[in-house]
Order: structure tokens, then sequence, then C-alpha cells
């Protein structure tokens, strides 16, 4: 099995799929690989991307919080973070001046975001809405999660913003929810003029939720062990299914953490790092 991220991976700089990294995992299928996507974007935000490879097998979505199929948009499995929690973390999202991204399971609760303001009707800050407007999401305003009707339908709650205005809600989720959530803190995409260090998202899930744990459960309905699966990535949360699989492999533009984790290193995304590491494992050298 080929497990593969987007952001920073299988997307060039410019957010697209190189002609030559898609014809390297049209080769992997050709050899007998299968080949899954394993992206922090729910499914909606990841679909010009999967066209691009022409994926019909399902993908690991959200984080590793939810496996679903790009054909018919059904999920197939998720992590859900319990209602309690979930209305915790966003109550204390709020409480940092923030407004609280819920993402919902889209095909349970027919749409895909619940931006939580509170009382203060905090705004949505620039770059989610930009998301927002490119990735036509469906999105659902709320001043309290009260006002939730899915609340069983969440999978992730987030925010966006500078990296020094993140900080007191990562220390307090540090501090209070420990085991009971799986988080990152890493850049936003942003659109192609804006400094690519100057907003973070905080993203919270259920502590069982990761890349791994999703691609474990897919590899073990298809009777593949660890040790036969190869995953490509950049960022902290693709940490776990580096560390995890047979062969981790960093992308030339990952993280310190990321490469550490690896057992290869590739080239970076604008050098069709994912190519190049395909290439390497189809020809018996990686």
């Amino acid at each position: 099995m080929l497990a593969i991220d987007l952001d920073g991976t299988l997307l060039d700089p410019a957010g697209r799929v190189s002609a030559r990294n898609a014809e390297a995992i049209a080769r992997a299928r050709e050899a007998g690989l299968a080949v899954t996507v394993c992206t922090g974007r729910g499914l909606a935000e990841s679909h010009f991307a999967l066209r691009a490879i022409g994926q019909e097998e399902p993908v690991v979505v959200a984080g590793g919080s939810m496996i679903a199929c790009p054909r018919t948009e059904a999920t197939l499995h998720r992590f859900p973070m319990h209602p309690t929690l979930s209305s915790r973390l966003v109550e204390a999202i709020l409480e940092h001046g923030h407004a609280a991204l819920v993402l919902k399971d889209r095909h349970a609760a027919g749409y895909d975001y619940l931006v939580v303001t509170g009382e203060q009707q905090h705004a949505v800050d620039p770059t989610t809405q930009w998301w927002f407007e490119t990735m036509r999401v469906n999105v659902r305003l709320a001043r309290s999660i009260a006002e939730d009707e899915h609340p069983d339908h969440t999978v992730r709650v987030g925010a966006c913003a500078r990296p020094a205005a993140l900080e007191g809600v990562e220390a307090l989720v540090r501090a209070e929810f420990g085991g009971l959530v799986c988080f990152h803190n890493f850049p936003a995409v942003v659109e192609a003029d804006k400094d690519a260090d100057s907003v973070h998202i905080l993203e919270l899930f259920d502590a069982r939720a990761d890349k791994w744990s999703a691609i474990r459960h897919l590899a073990a309905e298809r009777g593949v062990e660890a040790e036969r699966i190869c995953a490509i990535g950049d960022q902290v949360n693709d940490l776990t299914m580096i560390r995890g699989a047979g062969l981790g492999v960093a992308m030339g533009n990952a993280i310190p953490d990321v490469r550490a984790a690896a057992g290869r290193i590739t080239r970076s995304n604008a050098e069709d790092g994912v190519a190049w590491a395909v290439e390497r494992v189809l020809v018996g050298e990686w």
C-alpha cells in the first residue's frame, strides 16, 4: 500500500498535481500497490486532487478522523469526537477570542463546517474565509455550540489565526485535555501571495484519530501488513504514518521531526518528490 499526503507532498507549491506525480501513481497501481491519499483536508476540499490522480479507492481525510469513498462521497469509517469534549473545546477556543471551526461528517450531517462565533461574534479570519470560498464548502454559522443539531457527527474542532494568537488555546488544551485529544498546530494553506507561515491552524481530534490509525484500518481490510506500507509526507500530522509504516518517506521540504522519523528522504514537492520516491520503490531501490 502507498499512502500519500496532499499539501506539501503530492501538491506542488502552487497547489497542483504534476503530470509526473500522477503518472508515477498510475504506475504504482499497475504494479499492484493499493494507493490511498491521507490528508488533513475534508473530502470536499480534496476532490480536485483526487480527480487528478484518478482516485477511486477509499481515502483518509480530515487528518485521519474519516475514511471516505471519493466516488460516492460516503463515509466508510470515522473516529468522531464525543459531544461533551467537542463542546468544551469550542468554548475554550471562544474564550481565547477565536471563532471555532467545527468539521462535520458531511455524509451524515449534510454540510461541512459549523462555525461557532460566540456571543461576541468573533470574526472568521480572512484565510479561513478565503479557504471556504475557494473550496466551495458548505458552512453554517452559530453563536453557540448549543445550536449544533448534529453533535454526534463532529470529527474535528479547530481555530485559525496568527501563530502567537493560538498559543493560549494550545496551552489550555495541553493542560486540561491531555490524552483526550490528538492535536496539531501547523501553517495553514494560504493564498499564493501570502506568507506561508503567517497563519496557523490548530486542529483538535478524538485521541484515536490520526492518519496511521486510519491507514491501519484500511490495510487490515485488505490484508496488508504494516511492513508493506509506504507512507510519504511532510508535516506534523504525517508523523504517525511516517513512524508506523514499513517505509516512511519524508519530503525534501518536510519539517525536521518528519525528516528525523523517516527511513528515506525524497525530493521536495517543487521537484516531484512523490514521483521520485515511487520510482525508487518500484525498481526495488527502496
